[in-house]
């Protein structure tokens, strides 16, 4: 689990240090007018909500910065997902989720790797959206595994067998 959460988020900032410049904040058609930095911030900022609240064993995603510098600053949202590698790891332990669903705060039990876990399929899931983006606004060659899930990619990889 920590090592794909790892490979997931090194391969994630090798494609983004080969955008061009412009592209990182500039928004895309095809994702509502959504950007890529924004993108980045939100897979970024839930990672940063549950390494915070690991020591208190409470947190919520729903309360996170929401940190601009990290949508439009390509180098600090890198040196971002540098900080989230070096912290991940860590024991499991139960955790409380707060959620505010239907105007009401909901706590909800969970596990720390059960949220690594969450944490990491919703970053394949927006490495997909961010896939759509980095093809309408640049050139560049993208990994064919990038924004895919590794059950999918271990299916494909049956298929042909």
């Amino acid at each position: 689990m920590f090592k794909s959460s790892q490979q997931t988020l090194e391969q994630f900032k090798e494609v983004l240090l080969q955008l061009p410049a412009d592209c990182y904040p500039k928004p895309c058609k095809t994702l509502s007018q959504a950007t890529i930095g924004q993108h980045t911030r939100h897979i970024i900022e839930l990672y940063q909500c549950l390494i915070a609240g690991y020591d208190s064993g409470a947190f919520s995603y729903d309360k996170r910065k929401r940190n601009k510098k990290i949508e439009v600053d390509l180098n600090f949202a890198i040196q971002q997902l540098t900080q989230i590698q070096l912290l991940l790891e860590k024991p499991n332990k139960k955790v409380r989720v707060d959620y505010g669903l239907d105007g009401r705060e909901v706590k909800m039990e969970s596990n720390y790797y059960r949220e690594v876990m969450y944490n990491l399929e919703h970053t394949i899931h927006h490495k997909a959206l961010i896939k759509v983006g980095i093809n309408e606004l640049s050139d560049i060659l993208l990994p064919e595994s990038f924004g895919v899930a590794p059950s999918t990619i271990q299916y494909r990889k049956q298929c042909v067998q």
